[in-house]
């Protein structure tokens, strides 16, 4: 289907240029005009058109068009009586982000925030100046355009646990309806009774290309003793090829999902290219405007009702720092007004961190991106470009350090490498010699390590600093370590076995010192070559009153001050055990929600 609207692009590196090979290079830049004439995969011409102006009022601004954002003003704009503004600082999303083996392409792109973290003391040590990078999605979907895709909620015990923290309304009954409520799950035949839905915005369902070695791995676990589980249903322990936020082979971001559909209510404005630079209070401390950046030019809008910050974990707590609200020392520091003196913004910052053990494997049964396989993707959406390979398999895993009864693993496995790996040839998932590089990556699911961010300065459009803190709490070190263990015995295991699974022992730089495969030596590994994950959580934390370092209240309220929420990663008091974006969904119908409720009744 051709079309005349344009195909969007990022400014960054090209599809055609991310991954070397002049082959590869040409096979892209075809595949890219391709995608031109389609004008988009599988939605085609009917993304929301953005707006160079806005009126001067609105009910509700939305600041961030990300997974809390798109939901958050879908929902709102599906009310006739509210005039709704959502501003996002990127574009919209490219074309090329939909096909799922492109998943890893578009970091360090123009849609990438590109964040580095400050220099660590405990983690990211072989990293230049110590510094950890952050990717996150600076594009109309935010990181639903970027992330591998996974369909992931948590267990029973995380929201639970936040409920038991001060924030009722948050234990898992009572969040589960809002997963449901988003969700269309294809699969809902084969999932576990009761916990899914269907007729929602939000495609749930397995990618339709499965390599061989995804069920070898599923059958490892089997023989560790962890079945096949649908780990958003009953149990939250147990291996998994998982479910994804796609549909027809092609990834379904927050943007496709939410707002597209929205695209011709007249009462849904969207800006592009639109960076909110703060909150606008009265003297009563009440939220009237907000100030924006579009194209160069300092842009101002009244607020009728309330401003929904859903900037994600950075952009949240900076939003809220450059208007004023937050710890009071750190505001004059840096020469900042203070509106409302609350300490907690930007603190409580935490992240899944893992380790990635590289391993080589024979190479039996890989089909390489050719044209074959591009043009078994562009008809029928099938093939190797229809997934993400290994990376689409999960585990949910119990070390010594978690108790098997209270069915909250405290490390997830994600696999990767298989599908994403370019030879000389340029050619995605072709051999190079026998062998093969993949990943098996323990993650750390309930990190104790606590960090922060503060302005860098008191221009707004200036990049916070950031201080995650990894691993300074012991025990995140111990259960990592753990969780590497558990790693290297499935690779042993006779499910593997055909795949002749060989670990890369040349030693860590800076830990060479060590006996290899000693707990001294991972230890060391871990702080040296530390791989935080993309789930940033916490840095406007959830809590009650009585908690000195909550920002905002059980209905996302900010405390302090009057008409704003915040509807994103950022109020998590504690990060969900798993991938981050499907919370992140939650958050926005759960906020959706709670603002009907004040001003409809």
């Amino acid at each position: 289907m051709s079309c005349n609207c344009p195909l969007t692009t990022a400014t960054g590196p090209t599809l055609a240029s991310t991954c070397g090979g002049p082959s590869f290079m040409i096979f892209m830049g075809l595949l890219e005009v391709f995608l031109r004439s389609q004008c988009d995969l599988e939605d085609p011409c009917n993304r929301p058109l953005p707006r160079d102006h806005v009126n001067s009022r609105y009910d509700f601004v939305v600041i961030g068009g990300g997974s809390g954002g798109a939901t958050v003003a879908s929902r709102l704009s599906e009310e006739n009586r509210f005039s709704v503004l959502l501003l996002e600082a990127g574009l919209d999303e490219p074309t090329g982000t939909q096909i799922p083996s492109f998943f890893f392409n578009f970091l360090g792109t123009d849609i990438d925030w590109q964040y580095k973290t400050e220099s660590e003391d405990e983690a990211c040590l072989n990293k230049d100046d110590r510094k950890c990078y952050w990717p996150r999605g600076k594009v109309l979907g935010g990181t639903s355009v970027m992330n591998g895709m996974m369909y992931m909620r948590g267990s029973r015990k995380d929201y639970d646990d936040w409920a038991r923290m001060g924030n009722p309304g948050w234990s898992y009954q009572e969040v589960l309806p809002y997963f449901i409520k988003s969700e269309d799950n294809y699969q809902v035949n084969d999932m576990d009774y009761g916990y899914h839905g269907v007729g929602g915005p939000l495609t749930v369902t397995q990618f339709p290309y499965h390599p061989p070695l995804s069920f070898a791995l599923v059958e490892a676990g089997k023989e560790l003793g962890y079945e096949t589980a649908d780990l958003n249903g009953r149990s939250h322990t147990g291996f998994a090829i998982a479910q994804t936020t796609s549909r027809n082979g092609s990834r379904l971001s927050t943007a496709r999902a939410f707002l597209r559909p929205a695209r011709n209510r007249h009462n849904l404005h969207i800006m592009l290219n639109s960076t909110a630079t703060r909150i606008l209070f009265d003297e009563n401390k009440r939220a009237v405007g907000v100030e924006f950046v579009h194209n160069g030019q300092l842009h101002r809008v009244s607020v009728g009702k309330e401003v929904v910050i859903s900037g994600g974990a950075v952009n949240s707590p900076q939003i809220l720092l450059n208007s004023g609200v937050g710890p009071r020392e750190d505001l004059e520091a840096v020469g900042v007004p203070v509106v409302s003196d609350l300490p907690g913004v930007g603190k409580n910052l935490h992240n899944h961190v893992a380790y990635l053990l590289t391993y080589t494997i024979n190479d039996t049964d890989t089909t390489p991106l050719n044209w074959a396989t591009a043009m078994e993707y562009l008809l029928f959406r099938d093939g190797l470009m229809s997934g993400t390979g290994i990376s689409e398999v999960t585990a949910m895993i119990n070390t010594k350090y978690a108790d098997p009864r209270e069915d909250h693993p405290d490390i997830q496995l994600i696999f990767g490498g298989y599908l994403a790996d370019c030879a000389e040839t340029g050619m995605v998932g072709e051999k190079k010699g026998s062998n093969r590089t993949i990943y098996i990556i323990p993650t750390l699911l309930h990190p104790k390590s606590k960090g922060y961010l503060r302005l860098r300065n008191n221009d707004p459009l200036s990049k916070p600093l950031i201080y995650p803190k990894y691993l300074t709490h012991p025990d995140d070190v111990g259960s990592l370590v753990e969780g590497i263990k558990f790693s290297l015995r499935l690779a042993e295991t006779r499910a593997l076995k055909k795949y002749g699974f060989q670990l890369d022992k040349t030693p860590v730089k800076n830990c060479e010192h060590l006996k290899f495969g000693c707990d001294a030596y991972w230890e060391c590994a871990i702080k040296h070559d530390t791989a935080p994950e993309n789930h940033q959580a916490g840095s406007c934390k959830m809590g009650p009153a009585s908690d000195p370092f909550a920002v905002v209240d059980n209905q996302l309220r900010v405390w302090g001050v009057r008409g704003v929420r915040v509807a994103d990663t950022s109020i998590m008091p504690q990060v969900p055990s798993g991938n981050t974006n499907a919370p992140a969904i939650m958050i926005g119908e759960r906020a959706a929600d709670f603002i009907k409720r004040t001003w409809i009744g």
